[in-house]
């Protein structure tokens, strides 16, 4: 796939990604001391990270993810769903 169409994917892609809840998060803003996405995220070239993947995530401030919770990278946990991922 060229760089057009694979462009053209991910907008798609994006787009028909709603929230389907409200606090799944679809961009969310980079954490404080990071220039990079989490797990599952995209850079979006400035201070935000997006995802066509509805996550609930929250930011670690530093500390460990509580339990149910995940360590994405970049200052991120996501919620476990169905226990593993």
């Amino acid at each position: 796939m060229d760089r057009l169409g694979s462009r053209a994917l991910f907008l798609f892609l994006l787009a028909a990604a709603a929230p389907q809840a409200a606090q799944a998060q679809t961009r969310i803003p980079k954490a404080p001391g990071y220039d990079q996405c989490p797990l599952g995220y995209v850079n979006d070239l400035g201070t935000h990270c997006v995802s066509p993947i509805n996550y609930q995530v929250m930011p670690t401030n530093g500390q460990a993810c509580p339990s149910g919770w995940m360590n994405i990278g970049a200052g991120y946990c996501k919620k476990k769903t169905l226990g593993i991922f």
